[in-house]
């Protein structure tokens, strides 16, 4: 995953992706300052890309398949509003791979136990300044989607 401050003349992500990869990295972040553990990022899983593979610390402790969605501004609506039916069965595919599997793509060993895909959602059009070095956006959180 690309770093945030990333914008070397090398870096030929597109502004979407550059955007894309901050809202994960401030996912990841928000997760792990509550005590989860983030198994992988942008991780393939056949067709389908998990955007965090995550460990919930629980109890129980749950393996947790993590949508970001992120916006910089509010043009739109709401970023829980565009994950649709076609999103939620690729994800729920992907999650079912990886429990069939017991491992990820590199290998690392699953731990056995419940699963769940949640959306983190990342509003970057509300960072408005930075504290400690790092910028703020609005991160909102929903457990246990489920597909209609």
């Amino acid at each position: 995953m690309g770093g945030m401050n990333d914008t070397s003349p090398a870096d030929r992500r597109t502004l979407r992706r550059r955007r894309g990869d901050e809202a994960e990295a401030l996912a990841a972040r928000h997760l792990t300052e509550r005590g989860w553990t983030i198994l992988a990022t942008q991780l393939r899983v056949g067709r389908d890309e998990v955007d965090l593979l995550a460990l919930e610390p629980g109890p129980p402790p749950t393996i947790v398949v993590v949508e970001v969605r992120s916006r910089s501004d509010a043009r739109y609506g709401a970023q829980e509003e565009r994950v649709d039916a076609r999103k939620l069965r690729c994800l729920y595919r992907a999650a079912a791979a990886l429990r069939i599997a017991g491992r990820s793509a590199d290998g690392t060993l699953l731990p056995r136990g419940p699963w769940r895909v949640d959306l983190v959602s990342v509003d970057l059009a509300a960072a408005d300044g930075s504290h400690d070095g790092r910028p703020m956006a609005r991160v909102r959180h929903l457990r246990g989607l489920i597909p209609p």
